[in-house]
């Protein structure tokens, strides 16, 4: 599918090697926004699916995205040109350490990543697509290094990672003085392993921290009422 339509907005996703999933969708819809963020910024845009979905959600007035595929940076542009919220969105085009060099005396009020997540060793013939999925391209260390600094003081940060990798996260985060704030863990179905945990850190620590749990659908397209509370704003079917 090369456009993707939402309630009150398309994307365009021909150009980007890593296409609009549950996890983007999921990510962009959970994220905590109670801070009320004026700037927010999009770590790998890909399309710019979450920065699009939280213009839609937030009344943040500077929302930037980075992105480091030439092709995926230029797809993410046409995105954020034609949707309701143009004045508000601005991508760039540069790597993750470049960007902080340049902006180091910014700050975000939330930060939010769908970071690349295979760490295995496999490859494969298409560049843009290894870019955009293995953790080479984007570690996780350098990823919460750039939220450490770029952080406001009552700043969230948020992203969606696999579960078996949430303990490995949450210590690299606690390093950078980064605590969890809020943790879902995501299973496909109700007898389905955990698949993915969505995590917000802020610089303070909860006393207590509760994780919850989210379930997907209970049989093939029969969506949990959680699921469907969560994403109706954006799905067109739900």
């Amino acid at each position: 599918m090369i456009q993707f339509s939402f309630k009150q907005f398309s994307v365009q996703q021909d150009k980007c090697a890593m296409k609009i999933g549950t996890d983007g969708v999921l990510l962009g819809a959970w994220c905590p926004i109670d801070n009320h963020p004026f700037s927010v910024l999009d770590i790998g845009s890909g399309t710019g699916i979450l920065s699009l979905m939280l213009a839609q959600r937030s009344n943040a007035e500077k929302i930037d995205a980075i992105e480091i595929d030439e092709n995926a940076f230029e797809q993410c542009v046409e995105n954020f040109e034609s949707s309701p919220w143009s004045d508000r969105l601005y991508c760039y085009h540069a790597a993750l350490d470049e960007f902080v060099d340049e902006m180091e005396d910014e700050e975000y009020d939330l930060i939010i990543s769908n970071p690349p997540f295979y760490s295995e060793n496999y490859k494969s013939d298409n560049n843009s697509r290894d870019l955009a999925r293995f953790q080479d391209a984007l570690p996780f260390e350098e990823l919460v290094e750039a939220a450490q600094l770029l952080l406001s003081e009552n700043g969230i940060f948020t992203v969606i990672i696999p579960f078996k990798e949430e303990e490995k996260f949450i210590d690299l985060c606690a390093e950078a003085k980064l605590y969890p704030v809020k943790v879902t863990r995501v299973k496909g179905t109700p007898t389905a392993e955990i698949k993915r945990s969505l995590l917000a850190f802020k610089r303070y620590e909860l006393p207590v921290l509760t994780a919850d749990e989210l379930i997907i659908e209970t049989a093939r397209h029969q969506y949990t009422q959680e699921y469907i509370e969560l994403t109706k704003d954006f799905y067109l079917k739900m």
